[in-house]
């Protein structure tokens, strides 16, 4: 959908002018699919928040509704706003002070390629070293879970806003986005206008794709942790534990492999809106950190045994995941290097090279496949006795479905008749055989 976008105006011109298009390909339910995502989930996020709230939780035996239906009433903090704020400009301080290698991103429309400051890991880190002397203070996080959310969700639409308003100060239709270039101010808000929007030197997207949401989803788990200790008197279960270390993993590789973001959709194609605004900040650490918050005063009661089969089912992910996005980026870094290691590929008329083996010979989206294993190790530590829980790795789901999707079309616009020949040799998406 992406690439059969057309901009009115003279690619020729080193300052093409900013022009209303004439047809543009929507995604997401086009307007009214991204007017109704804007007003949905914010509330979602806040009801999965109220949902499950100490031994209240949806599916149990101890759901209290009463309780639930007065969570649902946003509680409006201004010391949760304080908190969400000061977070995000803790992240900001230490992507400017901390040191990094500089490297470029992808060649933009204009020819020119934008710089980037990767210190993230070394943010991942300072952060847990700096937060640990008020480690006792983490179940606050717990204890205003919903508050934290509902100002998260404020605050990214604040900053989504921001950003669709900066962008009409450009005057190069290049430096836009074009799936959030519509002329539709709903669908662009949601989809982002600007590509690439940057404070001095601080990139928006980059920053917030990794930094503030993803190191506070650890925090936040940790606060969990924290507040079940307080009630457990000291002792910790190994449900979360393992849930806590699980995605204390994820969180890191992401950070250690920064540099792999900025060949992603989210960075090259996607603009900066509410879309990623709002998955970043809120939807991303408010959500996905919903097991922990269960498991604080709940406890599956699986037999000691079943810890080994989470672990395994966790590696089993994490070897897919991670091998198949190191083995695209070290071909994509250095092709040469790959084909003399045996590295198999099938060459295309645009002159660039698709991999066709080891894992990318499996399956053409086996990292998904990887991640989603990840996911639903990540949720089996909780048990069976509430869906909250799970709610990430069903939605996670439907999302990777629905990004290969994205993928898969944006590929056969690319590549043409050779991404159809690349799927004859790679005929699997997920599973081999399968699906």
């Amino acid at each position: 959908p992406r690439c059969s976008f057309a901009m009115v105006a003279s690619s020729s011109s080193p300052n093409t002018m900013i022009k209303k298009q004439s047809k543009h390909a929507y995604e997401f339910g086009g307007p009214v699919g991204a007017l109704a995502t804007v007003v949905s989930l914010p509330v979602l996020v806040v009801t999965l928040a109220a949902s499950c709230d100490g031994e209240s939780c949806f599916g149990t035996k101890t759901f209290d509704m009463a309780k639930f239906r007065a969570k649902l009433v946003p509680t409006v903090s201004a010391r949760a706003f304080g908190v969400c704020l000061g977070w995000w400009l803790f992240q900001v301080a230490l992507h400017g002070f901390l040191p990094g290698p500089t490297v470029e991103g992808t060649v933009l429309k204009t020819g020119k390629r934008l710089k980037y400051k990767l210190n993230g890991h070394r943010a991942f880190w300072a952060s847990l070293v700096l937060t640990a002397p008020f480690v006792e203070d983490l179940a606050y996080l717990y204890d205003n879970f919903e508050a934290l959310a509902f100002a998260a969700c404020a605050l990214s639409t604040l900053l989504a806003v921001g950003c669709y308003a900066a962008s009409f100060r450009l005057k190069d239709s290049r430096d836009l986005a074009e799936p959030g270039a519509s002329g539709n101010v709903v669908y662009d808000f949601f989809m982002g206008r600007e590509l690439n929007p940057r404070v001095f030197n601080l990139d928006l997207k980059f920053f917030n794709e990794l930094r503030p949401g993803l190191i506070g989803w650890f925090l936040l788990d940790l606060g969990c942790l924290q507040k079940q200790r307080q009630l457990r008197g000291g002792s910790t279960s190994l449900p979360m534990l393992l849930v806590v270390l699980f995605q204390g993993l994820y969180v890191w590789d992401a950070l250690y492999f920064e540099r792999s973001i900025l060949t992603t959709m989210d960075i090259t194609t996607d603009g900066f809106g509410f879309m990623l605004a709002f998955g970043d900040l809120a939807w991303l650490p408010f959500t996905y950190s919903l097991q922990a918050k269960f498991l604080v005063e709940h406890n599956s009661n699986f037999p000691t045994w079943t810890s080994l089969v989470f672990i395994v089912l966790n590696a089993l992910g994490y070897v897919l995941f991670r091998g198949a996005n190191s083995q695209k980026d070290a071909f994509r870094s250095d092709p040469h290097a790959a084909l003399k290691r045996g590295a198999k590929v099938l060459d295309t008329k645009r002159g660039t090279k698709l991999l066709v083996s080891g894992f990318w010979g499996i399956a053409r989206k086996i990292n998904y496949t990887g991640d989603w294993i990840m996911s639903l190790a990540w949720c089996l530590p909780t048990g069976f006795v509430s869906p909250i829980p799970y709610f990430y790795c069903t939605y996670f789901l439907v999302l990777l479905v629905h990004r290969a999707g994205r993928d898969d079309a944006a590929c056969a616009a690319k590549y043409g008749d050779d991404w159809n020949t690349y799927k004859k040799v790679v005929p699997s998406i997920f599973l081999p055989g399968i699906f």
